[in-house]
């Protein structure tokens, strides 16, 4: 493994990107389909959120570091590594952090492509799993979130009890 890990996912969802940007900035509706602890504090730039996953307990601080309305969110957040559905303990050896970004584009037909990358793991068996275990998480929001917002659908309900 050379250099940091990386990743990059994306999904076309059918709704305008307006209502899409606002699905993730706004706390109450992101924890109606992604956040299943739920969700505090709304996306701005430079404030600290706390999301709750209950596949991953505890509320994770998230570093808001850039937010585009309609366009662009830029978050920060600690490199956890290890997995908890292997038994595994959540470390951060070097107590470092990955970046995600998230980009909403507008389409002609008014559907919204939104693209997640996430980067910054380090590359080491830890890392790598890390990298992969939030890649199907970033993956699965894009699929939960196109659920929610095109039938009201909440994909992830009781997923992870």
């Amino acid at each position: 493994m050379n250099g940091p890990l990386k990743f990059r996912v994306s999904a076309h969802i059918s709704k305008p990107v307006g209502e899409v940007f606002e699905a993730v900035v706004d706390p109450a509706t992101l924890s109606r389909y992604f956040t299943t602890g739920g969700a505090k504090g709304r996306l701005e730039t430079g404030a600290t959120v706390y999301w709750d996953f209950h596949d991953f307990p505890g509320a994770f601080p998230v570093e808001v570091v850039e937010v585009a309305k309609d366009r662009r969110i830029v978050l920060r957040w600690e490199a956890n590594e290890g997995s908890p559905a292997e038994g595994d303990a959540v470390t951060t050896p070097a107590g470092y952090k990955t970046t995600v970004t998230m980009e909403f584009e507008p389409l002609n037909d008014g559907r919204t492509l939104v693209t997640i990358a996430e980067e910054g793991w380090h590359p080491t068996e830890g890392g790598l799993r890390a990298s992969y275990g939030n890649c199907q998480g970033w993956m699965q929001m894009l699929c939960a979130m196109k659920a929610w917002l095109e039938y009201g659908i909440n994909l992830r309900e009781g997923m992870f009890r």
